[in-house]
């Protein structure tokens, strides 16, 4: 009888907590950035011809007109739509304002199989300013919700608030170290 109850017992905290451990499991990670290249090609079919120059977009995500940079991003997002992100060193990479934020603020788009959810960030409707040295924190919680979990081929952009994006996360899989 004793064994029986303990058994009992046990299966009911496992069923009980089972649940609790997998909401606090983040839904994706990054681990990384990639700075922009704005453009994904060029081409010139003929020698002296038109030349056709092919826009970075990703996910209909125009880039901006420079190349930007970025040290370091790491991003968690839960599956309540809880985003937290640490950026590092988000900077131009060319042109006149090379090393510099341009006075930038952003915001972050996680893509989820195509579909966008945003977030304006720390309830700072027109995002978050960027740090002389271009290091940025986003802790918010991003809109379209629910998220779909899982989070099929996941695109975290760090964007302007002109709409470019200027960054993008790497995906931190559960076998990364």
């Amino acid at each position: 009888m004793v064994k029986t109850t303990l058994a009992f017992v046990c299966a009911l905290c496992v069923a009980i907590v089972a649940p609790i451990a997998a909401e606090d499991r983040p839904l994706v990670r990054f681990n990384g950035g990639i700075g922009v290249i704005p453009v994904s090609n060029v081409i010139q079919t003929v020698a002296g011809g038109p030349v056709t120059v092919n826009r970075n977009i990703v996910n209909g995500v125009n880039s901006p007109g420079q190349i930007w940079v970025i040290k370091a991003l790491k991003a968690e997002v839960s599956n309540d739509g809880q985003i937290k992100v640490r950026g590092r060193g988000l900077l131009l990479g060319g042109g006149n304002g090379i090393g510099t934020n341009a006075n930038q603020k952003v915001f972050a788009t996680l893509f989820c199989g195509g579909v966008a959810h945003s977030t304006a960030t720390n309830n700072v409707p027109n995002g978050v300013p960027l740090e002389a040295n271009g290091d940025f924190r986003i802790d918010d919680v991003l809109d379209n919700l629910p998220l779909p979990d899982p989070c099929t081929s996941p695109i975290l952009l760090i964007r302007s608030t002109g709409g470019s994006w200027f960054a993008a996360g790497i995906v931190k899989h559960d076998e990364d170290k």
